[in-house]
């Protein structure tokens, strides 16, 4: 069992890595599971990816409130987290993000498709979550848990979700395989966008969809990956 040390340790890599690929700027954020009790989880307090650091992070019930005396801010949106958790016991990890790239496929009706063996992991089905449909009209921001589980719900047992306007989320299970699956679901985002003007595009089958996951997020691969992007992110002691 991950120990929950370990854990802090990765969750402040996940959010420097996401950073530092632009995923996500001064706001988004990644949460996990708590090791030792699944009906918790842990996310940073309200701060900028970037600078996240072990002691920044707080522990919450799934449902959004804070365990124990913690009087700091948390995100506003923590609540997309504490309702993917609640509905999906198969997810350790969840990130949020505003990444651009996704945008317009939250707003038209062109779907996200893989089309590049690393990003098969986004899988066969992105659905698009719009709050409009059973809120009316709102800030965008994903607030309580009925909207939280509003768009669990759309998410289903997919991997990705858009939400029409505003960003996505991402479930995985583990946090190493949401961080770098956020990384990826962008790049086939830009990617997308710049094959879609020259002509059909050939985006990869239900087979290889099925099969291409562990050039990403298999072991061997996963670990290489995670490498890499540390590297690239965190300077020094975090």
């Amino acid at each position: 069992m991950t120990t929950l040390t370990e854990t802090l340790q990765e969750i402040v890599v996940a959010n420097r890595i996401l950073a530092r690929e632009d995923v996500v700027d001064a706001f988004g954020h990644i949460s996990v599971r708590h090791p030792a009790n699944p009906d918790h989880y842990l996310m940073a307090r309200s701060r900028s990816p970037e600078l996240v650091t072990m002691g920044d992070i707080m522990e919450f019930r799934l449902t959004g409130e804070i365990v124990g005396d913690d009087d700091r801010k948390p995100y506003a949106e923590r609540h997309i987290h504490g309702a993917i958790f609640e509905r999906r016991p198969d997810v350790y990890s969840v990130v949020h993000n505003h990444s651009h790239a996704i945008i317009p496929f939250g707003v038209t009706q062109t779907p996200l498709r893989p089309l590049m063996h690393v990003t098969g992991v986004i899988g066969k089905r992105v659905p698009v979550w719009d709050i409009e449909d059973n809120f009316g009209g709102t800030s965008l921001l994903v607030t309580n848990m009925d909207q939280g589980r509003d768009l669990a719900k759309k998410m289903g047992d997919a991997r990705v979700v858009l939400m029409r306007g505003h960003g996505c989320a991402i479930a995985a299970e583990s946090i190493k395989a949401a961080a770098l699956t956020a990384v990826y679901t962008q790049v086939n985002a830009k990617l997308q966008l710049q094959a879609m003007p020259l002509g059909d595009v050939k985006y990869l089958s239900a087979e290889e969809i099925e099969l291409t996951p562990e050039t990403l997020v298999g072991p061997l691969a996963m670990e290489r990956a995670w490498e890499f992007f540390a590297r690239r992110a965190i300077d020094g002691e975090f």
